[in-house]
């Protein structure tokens, strides 16, 4: 029961870590638009969350399916006979941190600067109302614990 209790909390700590860490990854990236020759860099935060809590590919079966190439070829699907295989998509964890990938530009400009300072705005604001929903859950847990405790 006590495991049942502490899950929730881990899952939202950890949810609350990788929302900081993005949202850091995103303010450089911001703060670095007008920077010659820098890359944006982000990473997926459902899969890295789904990582970090030991959680199967959303496909389950610990199966991940590469991108479908380009002219509409099926895609192929690698098998992972093992949680500790490294992942291949976006939300790679190494030493406890997102892996951060570089993102492509939807425009490349003539300095070689690949950030999109709309998406990024976009991206920072949607990371932050996550941020704020998992503090909302994470303390509505605790007050929930805590009226258990004192039995009201």
């Amino acid at each position: 029961m006590f495991e049942q209790m502490t899950d929730a909390l881990d899952f939202h700590g950890r949810a609350l870590q990788l929302r900081a860490s993005r949202q850091e990854t995103i303010s450089s990236n911001i703060a670095n638009a007008d920077t010659p020759n820098f890359k944006a860099r982000d990473f997926d935060f459902s899969a890295t969350l789904r990582e970090a809590n030991g959680m199967a590919p959303a496909d389950s079966g610990m199966r991940e399916a590469l991108p479908a190439a380009e002219g509409g070829l099926p895609t192929v699907a690698l098998a992972r006979t093992h949680r500790g295989h490294r992942a291949m998509g976006m939300g790679a964890m190494h030493n406890g941190q997102p892996e951060l990938k570089y993102v492509n530009p939807e425009q490349p400009s003539m300095d070689g600067n690949t950030v999109d300072l709309n998406r990024e705005r976009a991206q920072f604001s949607q990371n932050a109302v996550g941020y704020e929903a998992s503090l909302r859950f994470l303390n509505g847990r605790i007050r929930t614990m805590m009226t258990a405790i004192r039995g009201e």
